[in-house]
């Protein structure tokens, strides 16, 4: 299925897999909608991208996923993909955990992604058409000592998407989340011990491997739906 000419709106994509992201829908023909919370480093990827425009905000923000809507109707006259990918991640043991940090990660990766489906999915709806992918994680289908509130975030989006999913069956609308395991990305550049230590993992995914997988989604014909895929190094067993 062509992408060319369609619209995409990529959130968290001053980095990581979402910069990846919008790079490889830019290749597949599509405009692109570039959203975080970094104004410098979306110009610059704007200014890579062949037809591309930016809105610089944080997913906390209430009004910010209507925004990305309006922006796209209003200025390509249409919306086709919604790449629902901004997120945080902290960890903690009990003992050390910062509540607000941790309370964060909620806010961000599930509240906010919930209300970027629903206003998305809203849209896709009324039009009959359209695709939403969220990001959740290897994590959204397991859990690790200290990551709980992460993880309960990601199992989240798991069951957020699956409802979604089944909701808008039929319709024209489809909807995917992606569980990536180990990418290497800024996510947890923060932490004392980088996961690639801790797991002895010498080659992690790149941000363009997601990528890759979200374009065979989108390429898909209309009549296959794909409800999840687990993207996983070679190297990690889970």
């Amino acid at each position: 299925m062509t992408l060319q000419k369609q619209v995409a709106i990529v959130t968290g994509a001053t980095s990581g897999i979402g910069r990846a992201v919008a790079r490889e829908l830019d290749a597949a023909g599509m405009k692109i909608i570039v959203t975080g919370r970094r104004a410098d480093r979306l110009e610059s990827l704007i200014g890579e991208l062949t037809d591309a425009s930016q809105i610089a905000g944080d997913l906390r923000e209430e009004t910010l996923p209507r925004r990305l809507v309006d922006a796209a109707i209003e200025g390509y006259g249409r919306l086709d993909v919604v790449f629902n990918n901004a997120g945080i991640m902290d960890t903690a043991p009990i003992e050390d955990a910062d509540l607000d940090r941790l309370c964060a990660n909620v806010r961000i990766n599930l509240e906010a992604a919930a209300r970027m489906a629903y206003t998305a999915l809203k849209h896709f709806k009324t039009v009959r058409r359209g695709y939403l992918i969220n990001t959740s994680s290897i994590l959204g289908t397991k859990v690790r000592p200290t990551a709980g509130v992460y993880a309960g975030s990601k199992h989240g989006i798991e069951a957020l998407t699956e409802a979604l999913r089944m909701e808008v069956a039929g319709s024209g609308v489809r909807v995917s989340c992606i569980e990536p395991g180990l990418v290497n990305t800024e996510l947890q550049n923060h932490f004392e011990v980088h996961p690639r230590q801790f797991l002895n993992m010498k080659t992690p995914l790149e941000p363009e491997d997601i990528a890759r997988v979200v374009r065979f989604i989108l390429e898909q014909p209309e009549h296959v739906s794909i409800p999840r895929i687990m993207v996983l190094p070679s190297e990690q067993a889970m």
